[in-house]
């Protein structure tokens, strides 16, 4: 007999069993187990992804404070009423916050007179020279804008907020009564009807609204 082709003959067959020894064991990876099989080797079926969890509050970033929803919706309020830009209202509004606890003035009260005097434009000029958001007499108060670089800087919303609270303040003192200091604020303290510090109170009011509400708890 030829050896070679015995030879061959051994290298098919164990070629075919090979290949049929693979078929077998995809085919098993392929069809689920049963029985007792099954239960031996318990399947995971897990996302190649994990499904995306809440961050920590600790990288949520820091939640609002009173104060600065106070201001927000403060800001919010007289944009819309007046129709300016929320970012230079929200300028006004600190400047106002800052100005109020420098010169122990409520800062609504602050506010409120811009409301009135200029209804926030800070290049606004009276005919008898007022200037600017809170609409100050530069001629009666000289001495408070030495520091400012004199009375051009009355056109600086920042300035004009500050020089108008200490002004504010000081008729406070003197007449310890805000209806008084505010009618003489206007120049109008022989006016009989207080009609001017009752239009300041009255948008006082509508900002302490908001206030009061968004001091309220929040929700979590």
């Amino acid at each position: 007999m030829d050896v070679s082709l015995v030879r061959r003959a051994y290298l098919g067959a164990k070629s075919a069993l090979a290949l049929t020894g693979l078929a077998t064991v995809v085919g098993l990876t392929l069809v689920p187990f049963e029985g007792d099989v099954a239960k031996a080797l318990p399947l995971r079926h897990e996302p190649f992804f994990e499904a995306t969890k809440a961050l920590p509050a600790a990288f949520q970033g820091p939640r609002e404070t009173a104060l600065e929803r106070e201001q927000r919706a403060i800001t919010d309020f007289i944009a819309k009423r007046y129709r300016v830009s929320d970012t230079a209202v929200a300028a006004y509004v600190a400047a106002a916050y800052r100005a109020g606890e420098a010169y122990s003035v409520d800062p609504l009260l602050i506010l409120a007179i811009m409301a009135i005097e200029s209804r926030y434009n800070p290049v606004a000029e009276s005919t008898v020279g007022a200037k600017g958001l809170m609409q100050v007499l530069p001629k009666y108060h000289l001495d408070k804008l030495l520091d400012h670089g004199g009375e051009d800087a009355l056109l600086e919303p920042e300035v004009n907020i500050q020089v108008g609270a200490q002004i504010l303040r000081e008729y406070q003192r003197r007449f310890r009564d805000d209806e008084t200091a505010l009618q003489v604020y206007a120049g109008a303290f022989a006016e009989p009807s207080g009609a001017y510090s009752a239009k300041v109170f009255a948008e006082r009011s509508r900002l302490e609204l908001l206030k009061q509400k968004a001091r309220k708890p929040q929700s979590a």
